[in-house]
């Protein structure tokens, strides 16, 4: 009863639909809600929502990087990251699945004025997960910034569903997150 009382106030509130997407009907104060709350729940300075995850993560790294740049990606990350970062002119490194070492080798040749390490939290085809305190030690190693897709951790893992990062118990040390709503959290 909760959930039709709660669906019959948001249609009174905010009608049926808002004909189209963020960026040409606006964003509306359900939008910043959201988003703040989802930083409050990640532990993260701010948020800001896409129409899926692989859209955020296609549209990431053309955004931050120019070719100045280089992004270290796992080989076996999802088709979305792989595509974010061919839209991108950052220099590429592809190292071994979960092969640190062959990243921290990488690291260590870049003079790239930005790194950007990039992994999903959850390998989804095999359930492998990034190990993030390494990670996290890498990146601050090697000055360099550190993002995970925890699409198959966020609602999953931890003790309160925060993902991967609840999970490793490195909360809040992460500096770019990608989730969903269309996978534990729908």
């Amino acid at each position: 009863m909760d959930v039709i009382q709660a669906a019959s106030n948001a249609l009174k509130t905010w009608g049926y639909g808002m004909a189209s997407v963020r960026f040409i009907c606006g964003t509306q104060s359900i939008h910043t809600q959201l988003e703040s709350e989802v930083s409050d729940f990640l532990h993260c300075e701010d948020s800001i929502l896409y129409s899926s995850c692989y859209d955020a993560n296609a549209g990431l790294f053309e955004a931050l990087l120019t070719d100045k740049d280089a992004i270290f990606s796992d080989a076996l990350n999802h088709a979305c990251i792989i595509d974010g970062i061919r839209l991108c002119k950052a220099q590429r490194y592809r190292y071994d699945h979960l092969d640190l070492s062959m990243l921290e080798s990488q690291l260590k040749q870049s003079t790239a004025r930005i790194k950007l390490i990039v992994t999903d939290g959850v390998f989804s085809m095999d359930g492998h997960q990034a190990d993030l305190r390494a990670l996290i030690a890498l990146a601050d190693r090697h000055k360099a910034l550190l993002m995970i897709d925890d699409s198959h951790g966020i609602g999953v893992l931890g003790t309160h569903g925060k993902g991967c990062s609840e999970h490793q118990d490195v909360l809040g040390k992460i500096d770019i997150i990608s989730g969903t709503f269309g996978k534990a959290l729908g």
